[in-house]
């Protein structure tokens, strides 16, 4: 598990092909590093990967197909820089909400603010049942809370300590972010859908319940 809260940024040097999938070498400092691990779990840009080398400048984790097909670590071009997250320990704060590091979906930002503000991003519509305003979300790995949201489409407001210190800084309208849902409307959707109330969760996915 983890918080979303990046405190670590990292640097995507390369991305060699392997049987089954592609082998990430992640430039980072010596105290991510120290939590690297060999088979550490840490969130890169929101998804969970397994540390399987790691030297004094930078560790390496395999990523499948699915994994590449799913998220956005198959198509960042060298250099870029990385939101890097060692897993939770027993105790640690909890000061963002539980992220599980599985990438739900690939959005893409719509809007931005030239300083603070509010960015609006777009999301795959399957989930919108899981999104609503006041909720939680994990764009890149950072645990940020939803201002609105339609269909296909979700709003965030950004303070500029926030965007100074994570990719956000570089990130361009158009460009593709790893999103994970909240766990609770996560399983909320699962629930009514299984119950095959479209009524409720439609109103969910509208942003919340009138009792």
């Amino acid at each position: 598990m983890f918080t979303g809260l990046i405190r670590h940024l990292g640097t995507l040097e390369s991305r060699s092909p392997r049987p089954g999938g592609a082998r990430l070498r992640i430039a980072a400092a010596a105290d991510l590093l120290a939590r690297a691990e060999l088979g550490a779990s840490i969130a890169v840009n929101g998804a969970c990967l397994t540390s399987v080398a790691v030297d004094g400048r930078a560790w390496e984790a395999d990523l499948s197909e699915e994994t590449l097909a799913k998220s956005t670590l198959g198509r960042l071009a060298l250099g870029t820089a990385l939101h890097l997250e060692p897993a939770l320990r027993v105790g640690d704060p909890l000061d963002g909400h539980l992220v599980s590091g599985h990438v739900d979906g690939v959005g893409s930002l719509l809007e931005r603010p030239k300083d603070e503000g509010i960015w609006r991003f777009a999301m795959p519509a399957a989930l919108a049942p899981m999104t609503a305003a006041k909720g939680s979300v994990a764009v890149d790995g950072i645990s940020l809370t939803v201002v609105d949201c339609g269909p296909d489409w979700f709003t965030v407001a950004l303070i500029p300590e926030t965007v100074k210190r994570t990719g956000f800084a570089t990130l361009r309208v158009g460009d593709a972010v790893n999103l994970e849902a909240d766990p609770i409307g996560r399983f909320v959707a699962r629930a009514l859908a299984l119950r095959g109330s479209d009524e409720k969760l439609a109103r969910f996915a509208r942003g919340g319940w009138d009792g």
